[in-house]
């Protein structure tokens, strides 16, 4: 199984367990929340979350070179495909420079990060990481992208918990992207069309509809039509 199909398949399971809110059935007071919750947003956002996103980034905190390499990290993580953009494609750097701004903690296993993979760069082929040619990367991370819970490899576990890190990071940054969910194929709720249970599962337990159901129940043309009883409990329509 390659990397990616590896990674969309953990996703998969918890996106398709998320609540999509209904259309349809708001009230107007729930249509003036929302209608002053995205003026002016774009995205949903109310004022006081545009005012805090407007303040993180204007922070710096990552420089330019930092940057640069979470780009190559992150497109070694998810690189492109014939059917996907990168990582990199998605904006996922900039997903992750928000965040570590956003959320001091990741600030130091970040940067301390960098520093350690620089480290073993210039100890390696004596130049910075994003120097090294795709192949001297990949020779890195191979090192540093699987576990290693019989630490046969403590030296480089600083590394593993970096890259680990920026994993996480990367895959949430790309697959709440409309690129990441439409990679993943999830199209949410939708209403969809009852045909009834499939013959072949009606065959295999020996059971079959009434034949004066079926125009009422399985067709299509009528399907918005409420059902009407008698007295006696039986269907008339």
């Amino acid at each position: 199984m390659k990397r990616r199909d590896t990674l969309k398949t953990l996703l998969i399971g918890g996106i398709a367990g998320a609540t999509i809110p209904l259309q349809g059935c708001k009230t107007d007071a729930v249509e003036k929340v929302e209608e002053v919750i995205s003026a002016g947003s774009g995205y949903g956002r109310t004022p006081s979350e545009k005012i805090h996103d407007e303040k993180v980034n204007e922070e710096v905190y990552l420089n330019e070179g930092e940057l640069s390499t979470i780009a190559v990290l992150c497109d070694i993580i998810l690189p492109a495909t014939p059917t996907a953009g990168s990582a990199t494609d998605a904006e996922v750097p900039a997903f992750i420079d928000f965040i570590v701004k956003d959320l001091p903690y990741h600030q130091l296993p970040i940067r301390g990060g960098l520093m350690w993979l620089n480290g073993e760069s210039t100890k390696r082929y004596n130049k910075a990481f994003i120097d090294c040619s795709s192949e001297e990367q990949i020779s890195i991370i191979d090192d540093i992208a699987y576990p290693d819970p019989d630490n046969k490899k403590p030296e480089m576990a600083p590394g593993i918990s970096f890259f680990d890190r920026m994993r996480n990071l990367t895959m949430t940054g790309y697959y709440t992207t409309k690129m990441g969910i439409d990679d993943l194929g999830y199209v949410g709720n939708r209403p969809n069309l009852w045909d009834g249970v499939p013959q072949e599962v009606l065959d295999k337990h020996g059971l079959s509809y009434p034949e004066e159901w079926m125009p009422k129940f399985v067709n299509h043309e009528t399907r918005d039509v409420q059902a009407e009883w008698d007295e006696k409990g039986n269907l008339i329509s």
